[in-house]
């Protein structure tokens, strides 16, 4: 990076008695980026943002906002906010009183946080409910005050810890496109953390997969989705079909099932175990291109699901993959299988990865 970034973790660890929440986390995040913490529960990311915010003491490491070491210094004296899931507004104050709350803590004048408050609930689409109280206003509108009123301060890094996890589907992704616009206007940098991989693939510029308190992988969204570093990121990220095996030779011998060629991989061993990982979206049913990976197996099952269809295919005793088609007008309802068929699978060999 040309300059400090906006956030820098340097071995850090969260211990209690003798288990680690998180361990020797080191992550450096740009200013102006938006980048996602990524896990199951229990993974240490929500644990990771309390430290950046200083709301959880590090066991050891250090943090770092801007290049200043702020690891000892408590919440009010770092240039953070947080938006929290239960967004924590006060009920007996409207709209517009909330979101002035900090503002009138720090002393700004009368007058500039009037005008402040006016041009954030416009941001955020709430110019016309300055008046109203928030137990008044839907889910979607309470995210977007609790927002507003972490934004007007002015902080050099927002927190938000699963903001969108109570609202419903649709109004959840409606919240993603416009939280993403947001950023890009404001220009801070937003630290998102969450569980739901839709959201981290839609709205992040960087993802940080985590598990058991360590960082599996980081990176833009289409690295960790399309090569995964490891069997946990390409289970947890999405759909993959995670076949075991055997490699030897430039070859993967499936358990139970049959080899194809991979060629030689990278810290692979001979006759060491080994994991395919093919995406279901990957794998094509029909007119095959030169080059490809070809198997055979029998249909077992078929979902259909309106935009596509999944087919569960047999390779071997044991050994079974997920296809996904999308349903276009050459994939009509008399073309689909409906289970027991002979078929043939394959897949470009750029698409398989090779997992230890």
């Amino acid at each position: 990076m040309d300059t400090a970034p906006a956030v820098r973790l340097d071995n850090v660890s969260k211990s209690y008695a003798d288990s680690y929440a998180v361990h020797d986390l080191t992550l450096d995040i740009a200013p102006g980026e938006f980048f996602s913490l990524l896990g199951p529960s229990g993974c240490g990311k929500t644990t990771t943002l309390r430290m950046i915010g200083g709301f959880t003491d590090p066991t050891g490491g250090t943090i770092l906002l801007g290049g200043e070491d702020v690891t000892a210094l408590p919440p009010d004296k770092r240039n953070v906010n947080t938006v929290f899931q239960s967004y924590a507004l006060f009920d007996h104050l409207s709209v517009a009183e909330n979101v002035a709350f900090g503002l009138k803590r720090k002393g700004i004048a009368r007058g500039e946080i009037r005008e402040r408050v006016h041009t954030m609930l416009e941001r955020v689409q709430l110019d016309g409910l300055a008046d109203r109280k928030p137990r008044t206003l839907s889910g979607g509108q309470r995210q977007r005050v609790a927002l507003a009123r972490a934004l007007v301060n002015g902080p050099q890094v927002l927190l938000l810890d699963e903001p969108l996890a109570a609202l419903d589907l649709k109004l959840r992704r409606r919240m993603q496109v416009e939280l993403k616009q947001i950023q890009r206007e404001v220009g801070i940098t937003f630290i998102f953390v969450t569980h739901d991989q839709d959201e981290a693939l839609t709205m992040s510029d960087r993802v940080a997969v985590m598990n058991e308190g360590r960082v599996e992988q980081c990176g833009t969204p289409e690295d960790v989705y399309e090569r995964p570093a490891s069997r946990f990121v390409a289970s947890f990220m999405g759909t993959s079909n995670l076949v075991p095996g055997t490699y030897r030779s430039g070859e993967v011998v499936l358990d139970g099932g049959p080899s194809f060629p991979v060629g030689s991989r990278d810290g692979l061993t001979e006759g060491g175990s080994v994991s395919l990982s093919v995406r279901p979206e990957k794998i094509w049913l029909s007119d095959f291109e030169p080059g490809m990976t070809l198997l055979n197996g029998v249909v077992r099952e078929t979902v259909y699901s309106g935009p596509t269809t999944t087919y569960l295919i047999d390779l071997a005793p044991g050994v079974t993959v997920s296809v996904l088609e999308q349903n276009t007008d050459r994939s009509r309802n008399e073309d689909r299988w409906t289970g027991g068929e002979d078929v043939q699978i394959g897949w470009k060999p750029e698409h398989c990865l090779v997992l230890h």
